[in-house]
């Protein structure tokens, strides 16, 4: 994947290179491992814990995510205060302590208040943001950013699959004691990286006046809203309706298919930001209507191939979205304070993903399997429209 060049440096300025980008992505991956993981084996742990059906796992799975929609607007304000990397390390401690709780954790509520603490004291994306985009400008962010999201599809891959390889002698509970260490790791890291600093006349100067105008961000919002609900909603019911339309299908098959668009992402997301960098809501529309074909393809697949191509083409349509989001993330941070900015795009995103979650138990509980992947295909279809209908408007 293509990443960030050094970024010529300033007075008062200290830029990343690539290396130290690289670090930063590391970072951020390691520290996914836990957090990515072992959600899935929710239905695993609380039985342990005295929900003996795993009666509560739909609504913890979650939690985290609720309160780091919560934390992330105060954390981000307070980076801006402190500094981008001093707020960064927070976020990598409060997922190791975090971490720690959980997996001492010898009863449900203290389970729940370690995942309520994951969400709250964690937010690492949004931190590792801010962070970037304090040092980095222009299409060295928005390339930086798009490495970031593979790392987090890399680790969304990967983590499963280590947390089931080491089930066998550590029990998934008890693997959040030893997955702590990764965000400890990835403190010490990047405890060696410069704190970025930009004094106030670089950011007032030029770059303010070539700021995207308020309702340009209120738009990017709406766009990071839609793509998380229209692609998200797919996922919490996608083993199910695998096991519906193809039966007799083994595990390792099913959850390929759920990983195939991330991988999708992982091969063509450098070729995408250098197709669609310099027409970004083009590329959002392009991107949204993939998804919204993808996706509306799950229902009639009857067959393993069909079902394959269905999810390469949202894992097409995923890579547009999540390059393109990118490249307007970036070209919005030039001129506004990082900090604020990806804390407020982080609890938009969690929003969404948290709008779909319940649109989907909805959705399932009523129509079945098949219902969450329709509803993401209109509000996909939406949002190509939007995309479209806004695409000349100034960036």
């Amino acid at each position: 994947m293509t990443t960030a060049e050094p970024l010529p440096r300033t007075a008062g300025t200290v830029g990343l290179d690539r290396r130290q980008v690289h670090a930063v992505a590391a970072c951020y991956f390691v520290a996914s491992f836990a957090a990515l993981g072992l959600p899935p084996y929710l239905t695993e742990i609380l039985p342990g814990l005295g929900d003996r059906d795993g009666h509560w796992a739909g609504l913890l799975y979650i939690v985290p995510t609720v309160f780091t929609a919560l934390g992330a607007p105060l954390w981000g304000r307070l980076a801006d205060r402190f500094g981008q990397k001093r707020l960064l390390l927070r976020a990598q401690l409060g997922l190791a302590v975090s971490f720690l709780l959980a997996g001492a954790a010898d009863s449900l509520p203290a389970f729940t208040v370690a995942l309520v603490f994951q969400g709250f004291l964690g937010g690492t994306f949004s931190a590792t943001n801010g962070y970037l985009a304090a040092a980095l400008d222009g299409s060295q962010l928005s390339r930086a950013l798009t490495l970031m999201q593979g790392s987090a599809r890399a680790a969304l891959v990967a983590a499963p699959i280590l947390v089931g390889t080491l089930s066998p002698w550590i029990d998934p509970h008890r693997q959040y004691l030893v997955l702590a260490v990764l965000p400890l790791t990835a403190a010490v890291l990047l405890n060696f990286l410069p704190e970025p600093v930009r004094p106030v006349a670089a950011r007032t100067g030029r770059d303010a006046a070539e700021a995207d105008p308020p309702g340009s961000l209120r738009l990017l919002y709406t766009f990071e809203f839609a793509f998380v609900f229209a692609t998200i909603i797919s996922f919490p019911y996608l083993i199910t309706l695998v096991q519906q339309r193809l039966p007799g299908v083994n595990g390792a098959v099913a959850g390929l298919l759920f990983a195939l668009p991330h991988l999708v992402y992982l091969v063509g997301a450098g070729r995408v930001h250098s197709a669609v960098e310099a027409r970004p809501r083009t590329g959002l529309a392009v991107g949204f209507a993939l998804v919204a074909l993808g996706l509306a393809g799950h229902a009639p697949a009857h067959s393993l191939l069909t079902f394959a191509l269905t999810r390469a083409v949202l894992g097409l349509g995923m890579t547009f979205g999540l390059v393109c989001l990118a490249v307007l993330a970036a070209e919005a941070a030039r001129g506004r304070a990082p900090g604020r900015m990806f804390g407020t795009r982080e609890t938009v995103s969690k929003c969404g993903a948290v709008a779909a979650g319940l649109a989907a138990a909805l959705a399932n509980g009523s129509s079945g399997p098949a219902a969450p992947v329709v509803i993401g295909t209109v509000a996909a279809l939406a949002a190509a429209l939007l995309a479209l209908l806004t695409r000349r408007s100034p960036r």
